[in-house]
């Protein structure tokens, strides 16, 4: 392992693009630690703690404590991920989302644009209503939160929010482009295990003062070890399906003949049902910030509280959802039928066209499956842990549910990006076995 990160750093172009990922991901901490004018910390921490277990608790949890401070980047890139699903939502329902999808590059930039402006009308909605929740956001001794109340300090807010965000999103873009692997998934990691060291610190106060024993953090920890390696089962499986090319005799030569297998993921979608599910759960949240900390304190509003048995079921169901859903507009079978067709490729024993459009699509239904449901079973881990183990949401939170598979499913596309470069430059990847071997 250590000749394979000494491998890494000997290659300048990979190097360079590492590097340039980490820098930003510390841009990002630092703007995750800066609050908005106005705020008295102290107060809004006791208060924060006080909201711990609602939807806010969550929020902030993706947003690797940024929330909780009411910092620039108190938002997080959840407005860029709640206004991209109702983009491509649209795509499948309006003629001219529709159009745009199959005008190529150009359409795709139409649409990258329509994001981002939606994200920024998105920011703005959402940084008021957290600029009228913090004045009403006070300790249990009653101090306020917010030092001098007013307009000032509503606008400040709102353009430090909101201007956080979009920077937030431009360096996603730029990490995705100049870096490695998908910056906006890299920034919601990141942000899921800043937390991760105040949780162990937690843990260990239990552990030293006799609320925990030895035994029951090894039970954990083995729970953990299996839980990763069913998540990276369920994320690397592929269902073959084989292909035959036709043979074609030109003058003395044979051209095509050969057998090889179409890949079908069981995860297609990878981490973005999760992520888009997160985003569908927190619209409650949103609506209980222009009404103030007794609405977020709520009966009807607890239904959404993260130790809630409705929020959970809600959570899981979405993400099966999302994930047939993002599977169905990443992978046409239509496409990959007609492909197959014009290249002479075809499945055994089914018809060229139609009747192997309809083949892939039922292969990729039953596949999909599985995999939409074990990602549900995981989101409900914490809730599981909690009422069954009594686990704080914050440590049952890292033995399954959102910050689990976000964390896995994103190391994963990280490394095998990482191990392509590798490869690509005749050194050995993180999987040596079966890839291609380096040259000594």
């Amino acid at each position: 392992m250590i000749e394979k990160i000494r491998n890494i750093f000997a290659i300048p172009e990979l190097r360079r693009k590492i590097l340039f990922t980490l820098g930003i991901l510390v841009v990002v901490r630092i703007g995750a630690q800066v609050p908005i004018p106005g705020i008295d910390t102290e107060a809004l921490r006791e208060t924060m703690d006080s909201l711990s277990n609602t939807f806010f608790g969550l929020y902030n949890m993706f947003t690797g404590g940024a929330f909780g401070q009411a910092a620039v980047f108190g938002l997080g890139i959840m407005p860029y991920i709640s206004v991209s699903i109702i983009v491509q939502i649209l795509q499948t329902t309006l003629p001219y989302f529709q159009r745009l999808a199959r005008e190529g590059e150009s359409g795709r930039a139409k649409i990258t644009q329509i994001t981002r402006y939606g994200t920024v009308i998105l920011s703005l909605v959402q940084s008021i209503g957290i600029a009228f929740l913090l004045e009403t956001l006070t300790t249990p001794e009653g101090i306020p939160v917010v030092l001098e109340k007013g307009w000032m300090f509503r606008f400040t807010a709102v353009v430090s929010i909101t201007t956080g965000t979009m920077l937030l999103l431009w360096l996603g873009e730029k990490i995705t482009e100049h870096g490695i692997g998908n910056g906006i998934s890299l920034i919601i990691m990141v942000g899921i295990l800043a937390g991760f060291p105040n949780v162990v610190v937690a843990q260990i106060v239990k552990f030293e003062t006799g609320q925990t024993n030895i035994l029951f953090e090894l039970a954990l920890a083995i729970l953990f070890f299996f839980l990763v390696m069913l998540i990276v089962l369920i994320q690397q499986g592929i269902r073959k399906v084989p292909i035959q090319y036709a043979r074609r005799v030109i003058g003395r030569k044979v051209y095509g003949g050969q057998s090889t297998y179409l890949p079908l993921k069981i995860n297609t979608a990878g981490v973005i049902p999760i992520i888009f599910a997160q985003s569908i759960l927190l619209i409650p949240g949103t609506i209980a910030t222009f009404v103030g900390q007794e609405a977020v304190q709520s009966g009807f509003m607890s239904w959404f509280a993260m130790d809630h048995w409705f929020s959970n079921l809600c959570f899981a169901l979405l993400i099966v959802f999302f994930t047939y859903f993002y599977t169905a507009l990443q992978f046409d079978p239509n496409q990959v039928s007609s492909t197959l067709k014009q290249q002479g490729g075809f499945i055994p024993g089914v018809k060229p066209g139609r009747k192997t459009a309809n083949f892939i699509e039922n292969i990729l239904t039953r596949v999909t499956l599985p995999g939409a449901c074990f990602l549900g079973f995981i989101a409900l881990m914490p809730y599981f842990l909690q009422q069954l183990v009594g686990l704080d949401y914050n440590y049952a939170s890292f033995f399954g549910g959102t910050s689990l598979l976000i964390i896995v499913g994103v190391g994963l596309d990280t490394l095998n990006q990482i191990e392509t470069h590798l490869l690509s430059r005749h050194y050995d990847g993180f999987l040596a076995k079966g890839k291609m071997r380096g040259r000594r």
